[in-house]
């Protein structure tokens, strides 16, 4: 017995043929191949029919000549029914002309049956023929099936799904764009395929130079592709986003995959929010205007009018007191007690009147002013408290509101430590690094958390950081190193100009 040649030794044949002596030969030439054949005879049409549709066949092997069922009607049977099975006809020999029809008619192979020995190398081959084509079938079906998945997919996504392609000579073309790109640019997808150009010249003339910019940079590196522009599309402006990632071919060429989204609307809020944000500013701008203005009013009552008064008692208090010699000790000592309430109380006075306009700010400059405060603090609060300001500050002249608004940062700073930090020591710093004013203040309190800083009310850190986003600074406040708080922010010294970025150096310590 011969190996056979096909993987399963099984086969299901289907023997048309009115007789009994052929299809015994048949199967018989099968079994001395190695197959184990299983087998159905049929002899007229409706039996044919019968078996085809109910069945599932290897190969159809039909005599020629069967009264009523000829070879050619059997294969139109097979047509009819739409079956792509291998169809062998066995004819008499001596009727060639009949086979030649057959094979005509679609027949895949003739043999006469007094000769069978091509019979098995022929089943055997036009089965792998037919399971290969049942294969590519099955594989163009899921190809199909995958192409409209995609473009079910790509037509339903918010943009334009595309391939963009560069040629080795440089040509860009698209090689597929999705059914968005009508809704984009208002053109059809054979319109963008068959010219690239058309969608290069809708983006703006100010933005084109980026694009190409940003697609030559993604076939340098082999790096992704995401860009923002504008383009001219039905008479009115929008903003896309292209997002995509290149891959080289062995060809030489360049391909990108990727989308085309329409971001109008989320520029546009974009830019409401930045509108509404400046406006903010101007507010929050205006209402310190408006705060500073009132406290200079507020210092200049305390100081002309209630410092007068209180200066005006203590005298009446101290003559009152001086004529009354014979008094008693208590009236006497209630008479100096009096006194120095009078001192404290004009002490107080004027360290308020000061605190809410610092004369010292616009006499001696800002760094004596923050000393001062420092030592102020220090005094009150009995925390020590240092302060460190550069040399390279001297003969710097900051306008008034950025001066300002140091002071009241640094005042705002204090406040906190004094409320919340449980400090011990705190120490300032104020210096310049090319063009810029740098401030920092720390403490080695209980340190700050995120959950402070997200508190809703934590209003303290929120004025800070609009004074010196006003002020176009940076300002950045986190734990520090070895506990405690350590704030920190940048200004230029002049708002409006951008400073140079000051260069790496080793931070001195402060503590």
């Amino acid at each position: 017995m011969s190996v056979p040649k096909l993987k399963d030794p099984s086969l299901n044949l289907l023997l048309v043929d009115g007789g009994a002596e052929g299809p015994a030969l048949v199967v018989e030439r099968f079994r001395e191949a190695g197959y184990k054949p299983t087998w159905r005879q049929v002899g007229d049409a409706a039996a044919l029919r019968e078996a085809l549709a109910t069945q599932t066949w290897d190969a159809v092997l039909c005599a020629h000549g069967i009264p009523g069922l000829t070879a050619l009607a059997a294969l139109r049977l097979m047509r009819d029914l739409k079956l792509d099975l291998p169809f062998l006809v066995i004819s008499p020999t001596g009727e060639e002309k009949a086979a030649i029809r057959a094979m005509k008619s679609g027949a895949h192979d003739c043999l006469a049956r007094d000769h069978l020995e091509r019979l098995v190398p022929a089943v055997e081959r036009e089965v792998r023929e037919a399971r290969h084509r049942a294969d590519l079938r099955a594989a163009l079906a899921m190809l199909h099936d995958s192409e409209s998945h995609f473009r079910t997919l790509a037509s339903n996504l918010p943009g334009m799904v595309f391939q963009l392609v560069r040629h080795s000579n440089g040509e860009m073309r698209f090689m597929y764009v999705s059914e968005g790109c009508q809704k984009l640019f208002g053109w059809k997808q054979h319109d963008l395929m068959e010219s690239s150009e058309r969608f290069f010249c809708a983006v703006d003339q100010e933005d084109s130079p980026r694009l190409k910019k940003a697609l030559a940079e993604s076939a340098r590196a082999h790096a992704p592709l995401n860009w923002e522009g504008r383009i001219r599309s039905r008479n009115q402006t929008r903003w896309i986003n292209i997002h995509s990632l290149p891959h080289a071919t062995p060809e030489g060429e360049l391909h990108w995959h990727g989308i085309v989204t329409d971001i109008t609307r989320s520029k546009d809020i974009e830019g409401e929010l930045r509108r509404s944000r400046e406006q903010l500013s101007e507010l929050s701008s205006y209402l310190e205007g408006a705060k500073e203005e009132e406290r200079e009013r507020i210092a200049r009552d305390i100081h002309d009018e209630l410092g007068s008064l209180l200066v005006a008692i203590k005298i009446e208090t101290a003559l009152l007191a001086s004529k009354l010699p014979a008094a008693p000790a208590g009236l006497k000592q209630k008479a100096a007690a009096i006194e120095s309430l009078l001192d404290q109380a004009m002490g107080t006075a004027s360290r308020v009147a000061r605190e809410l306009r610092p004369g010292i700010l616009k006499e001696f400059g800002l760094p004596e002013a923050i000393k001062c405060q420092v030592e102020d603090f220090a005094q009150r609060t009995g925390i020590a408290c240092r302060a460190q300001t550069d040399d390279g500050l001297d003969g710097v002249e900051l306008e008034e509101r950025t001066s300002l608004a140091l002071f009241r940062i640094v005042q705002e700073a204090l406040t906190n430590i004094a409320k919340h930090a449980h400090a011990s020591l705190v120490a300032v710093r104020l210096t310049r690094e090319t063009g810029n004013i740098v401030l920092e203040i720390r403490d080695n309190g209980r340190g700050i958390l995120d959950s402070d800083m997200a508190k809703p009310k934590s209003f303290g850190l929120r004025g800070i950081r609009e004074r010196i986003h006003s002020l176009g600074g940076e300002f950045s406040v986190a734990a520090g190193e070895h506990g405690g708080t350590h704030l920190a922010l940048r200004i230029p010294e002049q708002p409006g100009i951008d400073a140079a970025p000051a260069e790496e150096e080793p931070q001195q310590r402060l503590f």
